[in-house]
């Protein structure tokens, strides 16, 4: 039935040659008795017998291609087969692991599948510590069938120490959103690069990877991954017959309000709005809503009990206008979008598949509009341009990790850092940090991510807590009384120095002070991320050393700015060719199916045959006296891309710090070519 753990040692498995069936008549009588679902859809049976059989795999489903199924199934099935097949006993079923990044898509499905009696919980930050300590109960009692998690949790050496105790242990890791571990993919996450590690270090039994949007070489950057061979790749049909693909052309931004007016005046229905800025979102919502539309804006910026409500509303609402950054959409599971429309250039053919793919997943014909103008690459650009840090910053940034008191530390100790304030004094975006260190951990070898700790702990104090001064008298709780300093309504306490105050352990105190809160005793609040790393080898010591990294990570985001760059205009070269707009998106992802149409009929080139004509968009070229006007409103001149940026408008957290955002140079070489060398020469 399934393949036996790995052995001890932590080395990579082996890609099996072993042939496992395409059906699976149990799978079946799963899906129909415990998720009343009469039958299975194109390859999700043989990716599920593949994995009831013991083998791995990955999946490259459309977005509505029923991918949470190809996970779902098995982990219900399998202490169902083992008492078919009596080769375990009931309390020792393992759990399934789902890595997702997708807090919607957890909440949904937890929920979708309680109403199912199937016990599924989520591992996030909204959890209390009674609801943790219960989870962790349940996962080694055996009890928890399917297990949602962020890919930041595994570093969390808590969490890793749990799921090894598991009775029955790991029987399926599920990645969500797999295109995030490749380096070549459109929405790199360097936290995903280090699931595979943890895949083998826990020793599952089985991975299923699956994502909308892979390309070919994406495909097998995560085949490599996980050591899964070709029989173990999935795929189907890119193309959907029933989504109509319009691309207009706009001389001005300000040319597609009323087009967007006169479109859903005439196709009325659930509608997404996809813009690039939180405050395009609020400022069209606004005017749709003023042209008697029901219309609401959706942005990261917004708090989660907001977002919760309003994804809930749109779920409920058969004619509501979401006007979203490109977080909305991931992990709703509606079918009866009709609309979805992109205000602004998406960033990749991968993002615009993606979004596409939310609209008519009930197979009713729905229409997918993508308006373009000018204007649009000056925005696409800031967020490319924005993301690369100059390699002055680099270097910086590793003589900070790379310092002499981390240096003097044998291999084995650890150090603490803040990666927020390595941000900020290094002008470096938090993305990119933490792809630098990804790339220190497992490209370099160097260091490893622990347990992150709070920097900052601080309470309010109720009538039972000045009661127990007088009898809780354990160690962790005369730290905390001794060291604790009230300033107006809380105390505030550094935690390490209460520990060595009173000769106690760290985590002792931080357990005092999380039963405390726990029993009403404190009102507790944490801030401060401090970020741990565990030194794997001796970290380099010389100027030479230091250099050479930061020379090798710099080349390495150089080449992903230019390949941020091609993906803009291969987007552009989608919407303006002179052929099928659906032939060329499943030629994209390596799609050469068989039946699928020369041309589909139902997109602009389709219904017209002429091509989408776009303006030209030159940028002026940077003068003596527009360099000068910058640099008589800015002072600094260690950094040229710092200059830059600001010329440009790109933020940055130097910028923010700086208050330079409303400086009157900010942005006013935004119509100009983004060129450092200009202020290089200086």
């Amino acid at each position: 039935m399934k393949r036996k753990a790995e052995d001890d040692d932590n080395s990579p498995r082996k890609k099996s040659t072993i042939v496992a069936p395409l059906k699976s008549p149990f799978a079946v009588k799963i899906l129909n008795e415990r998720f009343g679902i009469p039958g299975f859809r194109l390859e999700q049976e043989a990716v599920i017998a593949r994995l009831l059989h013991g083998e791995s795999a990955v999946v490259v489903f459309p977005t509505g291609g029923g991918k949470s199924l190809c996970y779902q199934v098995p982990a219900v099935a399998f202490p169902e087969l083992d008492k078919e097949l009596n080769s375990r006993g009931a309390a020792d079923g393992g759990v399934s692991i789902v890595v997702s990044p997708l807090i919607a898509l957890m909440k949904d499905q937890v929920d979708a599948l309680s109403r199912r009696n199937i016990y599924a919980v989520a591992m996030d930050s909204s959890k209390t510590r009674e609801e943790f300590l219960q989870i962790n109960s349940d996962l080694r009692e055996g009890k928890v069938r399917i297990l949602y998690c962020a890919p930041e949790r595994l570093n969390n050496e808590g969490f890793v120490a749990s799921i090894k105790q598991v009775r029955g242990g790991v029987r399926l890791i599920a990645i969500d959103e797999a295109h995030c571990i490749s380096e070549w993919g459109h929405s790199f996450r360097p936290d995903y690069l280090k699931v595979a590690r943890f895949a083998i270090e826990i020793k599952a039994e089985r991975v299923v990877c699956l994502t909308a949007t892979a390309t070919l070489k994406v495909a097998q950057d995560v085949c490599d991954a996980f050591n899964v061979p070709p029989s173990g790749l999935f795929r189907t049909t890119m193309y959907r017959s029933n989504l109509r693909l319009v691309v207009e052309s706009t001389t001005t931004k300000h040319a597609k309000y009323p087009l967007i007016f006169k479109f859903l005046r005439a196709h009325p229905g659930p509608t997404i709005i996809y813009v690039t800025l939180q405050k395009q979102s609020e400022m069209l919502a606004n005017d749709l809503r003023q042209q008697g539309f029901n219309a609401r804006s959706f942005h990261a910026g917004m708090q989660t009990d907001s977002k919760t409500q309003l994804q809930d509303e749109f779920m409920k609402n058969d004619n509501m206008v979401i006007c979203a950054t490109i977080a909305f959409g991931m992990g709703i599971d509606k079918a009866t979008i009709r609309n979805v429309i992109h205000f602004d250039i998406p960033s990749s053919i991968e993002g615009y598949s993606q979004q596409i793919g939310r609209a008519g997943r009930d197979g009713l014909l729905s229409n997918c509009l993508f308006y373009l103008c000018p204007e649009d690459f000056y925005l696409r650009d800031v967020f490319v341009y924005g993301n690369l840090p100059s390699i002055q910053s680099v270097k910086e940034f590793l003589e900070d990790v790379f310092s002499d008191e981390n240096v003097a530390k044998d291999v084995g100790e650890s150090f603490e850092i803040s990666q927020y304030s390595q941000g900020r004094k290094f002008d470096i975006k938090p993305t990119t940090l933490s792809i630098m260190y990804a790339q220190l951990e497992l490209k370099f070898g160097l260091i490893r991510a622990i347990t992150p700790k709070y920097s900052k702990y601080e309470f309010e104090a109720t009538s039972r807590y000045f009661a127990a001064q007088n009898w809780d008298k354990s160690p962790a709780a005369m730290a905390v009384f001794k060291t604790a300093d009230k300033k107006a309504k809380y105390h505030h306490i550094d935690v390490d120095a209460a520990a060595n105050r009173v000769g106690v352990k760290r985590m002792d105190v931080i357990r005092k002070l999380n039963d405390w809160n726990d029993n009403n005793t404190i009102v507790l609040r944490t801030s401060g991320v401090l970020n741990v790393y565990s030194i794997v080898q001796k970290l380099p010591s010389t100027d030479d050393e230091r250099s050479d990294i930061a020379e090798k990570l710099f080349a390495q985001m150089e080449d992903r700015q230019q390949q941020d760059l091609q993906r803009t205009k291969d987007v552009v070269k989608l919407a303006t060719d002179r052929a099928c707009i659906s032939r060329k998106v499943a030629a994209y992802f390596g799609d050469e199916s068989v039946g699928l149409p020369k041309e589909c009929g139902h997109c602009s080139w389709c219904e017209t045959h002429k091509p989408v004509i776009l303006g030209k968009h030159a940028y002026k070229p940077t003068t003596a006296a527009t360099i000068a006007h910058v640099l008589a409103h800015v002072p600094d001149r260690d950094d040229p891309r710092y200059l830059a940026r600001i010329a440009f408008g790109i933020g940055s957290p130097r910028i923010t710090q700086a208050k330079l955002g409303s400086s009157p140079v900010f942005e006013s070489l935004s119509d100009h070519d983004f060129v450092v060398r200009s202020f290089a020469q200086l």
